[in-house]
């Protein structure tokens, strides 16, 4: 990662996959799969994998030196896996690309992780297609809602290791896929076979999908 690592301490700017708009900040961490940029008094973990491009920026006139905080989450011998592991239990935005929530990581399995958001309580996120995560101040809580008024609550349906084998789980539920992020799609998971889903949608028509390009799953 010596290519990387020699942008320490630089401005730049990232143009990550799925993404309109681009990332720009101070690159203050690098891991073998994850680099850490420092924006807006904020830390962005973006996997490595989702970098189309990335080109230093001149230094912005209106930016101090101060160092930056503490970050929210420990960084040693950091990695995008020990990134999710640290920030469970600290209130977060995950984006799938121009579409973001926000809450808590609650568990991890082997392909995606358990997000509970205030809005759309448990979500099942793609490992792969999450493009990064901001893990806010301690104590930070969804819509500045007191902690008594925003219990954790993951879903009582037990886990599975894969993503395809909890979705399916999901076999006769309605459900959404994707958040409003393309491909969006909404309705009754009436089967699934390999890596093929068939979803039948609110005018009774029935589509076939790939489970490779589900982002995101949950029940509303």
């Amino acid at each position: 990662m010596q290519l990387i690592t020699s942008w320490l301490g630089k401005q730049a700017e990232f143009v990550l996959s799925g993404c309109k708009n681009s990332i720009q900040g101070e690159i203050i961490d690098i891991g073998n799969d994850i680099v850490v940029v420092y924006e807006n008094d904020r830390y962005i973990y973006i996997p490595i994998h989702h970098l189309q491009q990335m080109r230093l920026t001149p230094n912005r006139s209106n930016m101090t030196d101060s160092t930056p905080p503490d970050p929210a989450i420990d960084h040693s011998k950091i990695s995008y896996r020990k990134i999710l592991m640290n920030s469970r239990g600290i209130f977060s935005e995950v984006s799938l690309g121009d579409q973001s929530i926000h809450g808590y990581v609650t568990a991890i399995m082997n392909d995606y992780f358990v997000f509970f958001s205030p809005l759309h309580h448990s979500v099942y996120i793609s490992v792969k297609h999450l493009k990064y995560i901001v893990p806010y101040p301690v104590n930070t809580t969804p819509f500045s809602l007191r902690h008594d008024h925003f219990p954790v609550q993951p879903a009582a349906i037990s886990l599975s290791r894969t993503l395809d084998q909890q979705i399916h789980k999901l076999e006769g539920q309605l459900v959404t896929l994707n958040l409003g992020a393309k491909p969006y799609r909404a309705g009754l998971l009436k089967s699934v076979e390999g890596n093929l889903l068939e979803l039948v949608e609110a005018e009774g028509i029935s589509l076939m999908m790939h489970t490779d390009h589900i982002q995101a799953i949950h029940v509303p």
